[in-house]
């Protein structure tokens, strides 16, 4: 009998480390199970992509934050943002091996949900970092952006800073046509910041202001960016407010306004707060920005993490919001009154990517 027990028990390991070889295209880490159940606390990370700065920087805040607390964590990431196959491999994964939490940046919010429900039922405690899932109780807690706020911060500037905003002729670049949850927050954000009735706050499209040119989606990227441009300038010659999801779909965006003629002409916003779209609002390619901090989202989950098995105290939300907010700061050369914000050089302090 017990050499039947010790036979189970070396098919469970060997599995895990099977599931793990599986993936290894994904480990940044090099967190075996059998670290799991050495003592030490073991987190995991996964993000949608490991080409963005932006999820470059979480690794940064987490590995540091750990280290700090003496945890490890092993990471994980898509091979392209919206690889969502793999962030689902990669949980699998992460509960064979038996972490004790797992960060998750999620590529689809609502498809995840059947795999983080599996996690949490294994123990293992779940945070939603930057993108909340759908629904938001799936996960454990979320440590995101107010991108409500973000949205709002750089509509009130566009508002103050184009004339006369009842004459304006308004532009969106959003994300996708399937309206992730960020860009839904950050549109209409924005859409209160400037004045703009956004009706439904949980999805766009049903807005009815004139002001309004339309939508156009680049899918985050400068490429994207510029053809939704060029169709937004087909629509509207005379567009003057842009709304941009981020920093990189602004930066094209610029390209297509230059090449028509309208550089200078047009006011940019965007969210994001990377060192590439700091020094555009520096160089005035960009009006104004909202920046986020995504080395804290990171680091407040592993602390969020570590309590947790240490206490079995579960984070708690901002109050007043849902999820636990970590900040945003206006950045911009061109300040207005009423509006706190930072200058570009400030911002190049704190920027990342």
């Amino acid at each position: 009998m017990n050499d039947l027990k010790n036979f189970m028990g070396w098919t469970r390991f060997l599995s895990g480390v099977a599931a793990l070889c599986f993936v290894a295209g994904l480990v940044i880490g090099t967190v075996t199970p059998a670290a799991a159940k050495s003592g030490a606390i073991v987190i995991g990370l996964v993000t949608k992509t490991d080409a963005n700065p932006f999820f470059a920087k979480m690794r940064e805040g987490a590995d540091a934050k750990a280290k700090e607390l003496g945890a490890t964590v092993q990471s994980f990431a898509g091979k392209f943002d919206g690889d969502h196959d793999s962030q689902v491999t990669a949980i699998e994964n992460l509960i064979a091996s038996g972490v004790d939490g797992i960060l998750l940046v999620a590529s689809d919010s609502k498809a995840i949900g059947s795999v983080v429900e599996q996690a949490r039922k294994a123990g293992i405690l779940v945070i939603a970092l930057d993108t909340p899932l759908d629904p938001e109780s799936v996960a454990d807690a979320t440590f995101a952006t107010d991108n409500v706020k973000a949205g709002r911060l750089i509509g009130q500037w566009a508002a103050k800073t184009v004339g006369d905003p009842a004459k304006a002729k308004v532009g969106f670049l959003d994300a996708l046509e399937n309206q992730p949850s960020v860009d839904v927050a950050r549109d209409q954000g924005f859409m209160l910041g400037f004045g703009i009735d956004p009706k439904d706050m949980t999805r766009y499209l049903d807005e009815d202001d004139p002001r309004i040119v339309g939508h156009q989606w680049g899918k985050g990227s400068e490429e994207g960016a510029r053809t939704g441009m060029e169709l937004l300038l087909q629509k509207e010659p005379n567009l003057n407010v842009l709304y941009t999801i981020n920093e990189p779909t602004a930066a094209g965006a610029y390209e297509a306004l230059k090449a028509a003629g309208k550089a200078g002409s047009v006011i940019v916003t965007s969210v994001d707060g990377g060192c590439p779209g700091v020094r555009n609002v520096k160089a005035g390619v960009i009006g104004a920005t909202a920046m986020q901090y995504p080395l804290l989202m990171a680091s407040r989950g592993v602390e969020a993490i570590v309590e947790f098995k240490k206490t079995g105290k579960k984070p708690e939300p901002t109050p007043g919001l849902s999820f636990y907010d970590t900040g945003v700061t206006l950045v911009t050369d061109k300040p207005v009154s009423g509006l706190e914000s930072i200058t570009s050089e400030a911002a190049l302090k704190q920027c990342w990517g």
